[in-house]
């Protein structure tokens, strides 16, 4: 799907590939055709084969937003709490000791965590295996706030740590030199978090239900000291990234390949979460959904790096019952069409309320979900959240017959709204899987509205790190409006991980997921209340007033949610879907021959 951030909600299929929807997070039944490959007995060895389109965003657990990165960083980092990967719903979405020994329960009314390391958990050093210490994980919260490649998820620690934001607010103005940057993280600490040996002490400013899920998600993973001798994120880190995982890479080339092998200061009795079947890892990138999904059936490659099935493939797919076929919705919202209203083209119309609304009345939804593989997939979204997300209430103030838009009503508004003549805008989009269809399909669409698309392509990886990311190049009009797609970062209690990251506007900078900075003091203060709320209705209810009024606003044209078409290769055995990375956990899965 090409879709940045990683999702957590549950899997369903009904038998013979018919449809039904439920959460991202988490397994499936084993043996249900079409939804899992998980029968058979593992084994050991090989080399798995995968091959797709672009690159990762980061390299940087502490930068890394991206669910193709999530799927690199399974293989090679860890953390102190992560998910299994399950066939069982319930056990996929609830977060397990990875390199800590136990889940703690919370102390001080339930702010403060103590996590202890297990003993023989290490890093693959130059210098020889180490073990992994509490200084380590206190180093992975003190560098996601840096000046170069910050976190893209500020939200979820500062503010929620004690003492990160005043951190952070002092380490976003030190010079993004490798001296300064060493010399802050060694000289100053969070208050928040203590170490002491293998033991690291989280203490929060007031208790949070989902923390757990936070402390799963890669950000704030354990660092090595050696991550300091290089900048954020550089080649330099990259072709220096020392390894926690059963994986370690041997060969790194941007945009072109990643070859991993075992990890020899990898101990599995440290790790019950991931199995490191396979001896080796082989990613090819360069492709595109087409040539991927030949190869994958004529079984000259095992796994899609980061595409999907080809919509023309998937009738034909059902039609045979091939249970090798994955359909899998994971709660996301993709794409969906962000709005760049600090934009200065067309004299700054889209500042205009009245312009983004009448946006929104001239998409045709239902030739995008056509592209993405019909309604028997996808559905139309007129709103933020999505199901079963806590807070999702159905709702579209912008619904238009059969969600097919309403040119005559938008060309309308926009002469209103002082725009007779209509619009001339930029859509940024990238040049791989269904982008292309999608970006030509809405440009033709909106200019029955008066509303005239410069198609801009670019590579999937640059899509959100050089142009959406950068407040820079979003300021200066390099885009209008793009179409990224979002997976929330956990299941059930999981607003935070919509509004924070996406529509907070106290979240807003370099390397942002608030694409266009959108900052509604109303919105900023409804989700405050909601993360403080301990009642879930109440919670729900305040999520709910959030999104109906981030709708009023119209930051975004919500498009669609739905069931997205995997593939996998004849070779591989316990193929489970695993939102976290939109793909299978590679760390799992085994070659039969």
């Amino acid at each position: 799907m090409l879709s940045k951030r990683k999702g957590l909600t549950s899997v369903a299929l009904m038998a013979g590939l018919a449809l039904t929807a439920s959460a991202c997070g988490g397994g499936s039944d084993s043996g249900t055709p079409g939804k899992s490959d998980a029968d058979g007995t593992p084994k050991k060895g090989g080399t798995l084969r995968m091959l797709g389109a672009g690159d990762i965003d980061h390299m940087d657990t502490a930068s890394a937003y991206y669910t193709v990165s999530y799927t690199l960083l399974r293989m090679i980092s860890r953390q102190l709490v992560s998910y299994p990967n399950s066939t069982d719903d319930s056990k996929a979405n609830t977060p397990a000791p990875d390199l800590a020994t136990e889940i703690p329960e919370p102390t001080d009314g339930g702010k403060t965590y103590t996590f202890t390391i297990k003993d023989g958990a290490q890093w693959d050093a130059k210098t020889g295996p180490r073990q992994i210490t509490g200084a380590d994980a206190a180093r992975g919260f003190k560098r996601l706030c840096n000046p170069v490649q910050p976190t893209g998820a500020k939200g979820y620690f500062a503010g929620v740590i004690e003492g990160m934001a005043e951190y952070c607010a002092k380490f976003e103005k030190v010079a993004g030199t490798i001296p300064a940057i060493k010399d802050f993280v060694e000289k100053n600490e969070i208050s928040g978090v203590k170490a002491d040996g293998n033991k690291v002490t989280i203490t929060l400013t007031q208790p949070a239900g989902d923390f757990l899920n936070i402390l799963a998600l890669p950000f704030s993973s354990p660092v090595p000291v050696e991550a300091l001798d290089y900048l954020p994120d550089s080649p330099e880190f990259r072709q220096n990234f020392v390894s926690s995982g059963p994986y370690k890479i041997t060969t790194y080339v941007a945009d072109k390949q990643i070859e991993l092998d075992r990890n020899p200061a990898w101990k599995a009795s440290t790790d019950d979460i991931r199995k490191a079947n396979v001896d080796k890892i082989s990613i090819t990138e360069g492709s595109d959904e087409g040539p991927v999904q030949q190869q994958l059936e004529a079984g000259t490659a095992d796994l899609s790096w980061d595409t999907t099935v080809p919509t023309a493939n998937v009738p034909a797919l059902q039609a045979k019952k091939d249970d090798k076929l994955v359909l899998a919705d994971n709660g996301s919202t993709n794409p969906y069409i962000v709005i760049n209203f600090n934009s200065p083209n067309a004299k700054g119309a889209l500042k205009n309320q009245k312009v983004r609304q009448a946006i929104n009345y001239a998409v045709n939804k239902k030739n995008i979900i056509q592209v993405l593989g019909g309604p028997t997939l996808f559905k139309p979204l007129g709103q933020i959240l999505t199901p079963p997300i806590l807070g999702y209430k159905e709702f579209d103030p912008y619904a238009t017959t059969d969600s097919a838009g309403d040119p005559v009503k938008a060309k309308q508004m926009l002469a209103d709204a002082g725009y007779p003549n209509g619009l001339d805008l930029i859509f940024l989009y990238r040049n791989k899987g269904k982008a292309p269809q999608i970006a030509t399909t809405l440009q033709a669409d909106l200019k029955k509205s008066g509303i005239n698309l410069k198609l801009k392509q670019v590579p999937p990886a640059d899509f959100y790190t050089q142009h959406l990311s950068k407040p820079s190049a979003t300021k200066a009009g390099d885009w209008d409006l793009a179409a990224p797609g979002w997976n929330p970062d956990w299941a059930g209690n999981a607003a935070r991980s919509f509004f924070v990251p996406l529509l907070d506007g106290t979240q807003c900078g370099e390397g942002s997921t608030n694409y266009n900075c959108y900052n509604n003091p109303e919105v900023n203060g409804l989700i405050k209340q909601a993360l403080a709320e301990q009642d879930q209705t109440k919670a729900g209810d305040l999520w709910h007033q959030a999104d109906v009024k981030t709708m009023d606003d119209a930051p975004w044209v919500p498009i669609t949610t739905g069931k997205t078409p995997y593939y996998h290769g004849d070779r591989v055995g316990n193929w489970v879907y695993f939102p976290f990375a939109n793909n299978a956990d590679i760390t799992n899965v085994f070659l039969k021959s």
